[in-house]
């Protein structure tokens, strides 16, 4: 497994971003073989497997967003893609750790701080298992970064300042707790976020946020868009994904 190192941090202001400076980065969710799956965000093993074959054929690397971010401050992200896992599913260390060891690969793991070894209560007649805090730690020691998706994976946007604190500020802590290692990276839950929940984000000590999409004057590193993908992603799809990716990951 990589140790992520990071780069040499240069001093570019990344507070907010051209649509033609924003790196790659991919969105995931569960990497398990599933009978039901109304949102679309499981992909299979060997689906994924075959995704990270793809990314390795065309000499690109899958890191976190620690190392992503490092690489942008430096100015060249250049075959670097960031791979992220949101809401933090068991299936990520039994699945997919053992495809990105094999190719030297790292990723980030946002994790829901209140929920560890729960389940996804959020979403109906899918109560796929989350890693507990001791699986979170196994993920942290094998090289992957640990990220906050809040504490209880609620729509931030429009949230007043008390909830924001706990969403925000009170994950970080908790899993700092958890990791005994700073955590540096947020993500929105659902891609849901405004004004005060980027500020929230920024003044709670993040040094980077990943959303899904965002308002073009909001893109920077409070509001970093990601490529979705899923089961029917094959190299095709992937490949007009990747062209497409900044044309699509801003809204109006």
């Amino acid at each position: 497994m990589s140790t992520d190192s990071r780069p040499a941090q240069g001093d570019r202001d990344l507070l907010t971003l051209d649509r033609a400076d924003i790196p790659l980065v991919f969105m995931y969710h569960a990497v398990a073989d599933v009978d039901h799956d109304p949102n679309a965000l499981a992909v299979g093993p060997e689906q994924f497997a075959a995704q990270m074959d793809w990314l390795a054929r065309r000499g690109l690397r899958g890191v976190s967003m620690r190392t992503l971010v490092a690489a942008l401050r430096a100015g060249d992200t250049r075959k670097l893609v960031g791979i992220t896992f949101d809401d933090g599913y068991l299936s990520v260390l039994e699945n997919a750790l053992p495809v990105l060891k094999r190719h030297q690969f790292s990723a980030t793991v946002f994790v829901i701080a209140d929920r560890l070894g729960a389940t996804n209560e959020w979403d109906a007649d899918t109560p796929w298992p989350l890693l507990s805090a001791a699986q979170v730690g196994e993920l942290a020691e094998a090289g992957l970064e640990i990220g906050s998706h809040s504490a209880t994976h609620i729509r931030l946007a429009g949230t007043d300042a008390d909830q924001l604190a706990t969403e925000v500020s009170g994950s970080r802590q908790r899993l700092r707790e958890v990791t005994e290692s700073a955590i540096e990276g947020f993500a929105y839950p659902y891609g849901s976020m405004d004004a005060a929940a980027r500020r929230a984000v920024r003044d709670a000590g993040y040094d980077y946020a990943c959303a899904v999409s965002a308002p073009r004057d909001a893109l920077g590193l409070m509001a970093l868009p990601r490529l979705y993908v899923g089961q029917r992603d094959g190299a095709a799809r992937m490949t007009a994904k990747r062209l497409l990716f900044r044309r699509h990951v801003t809204s109006q």
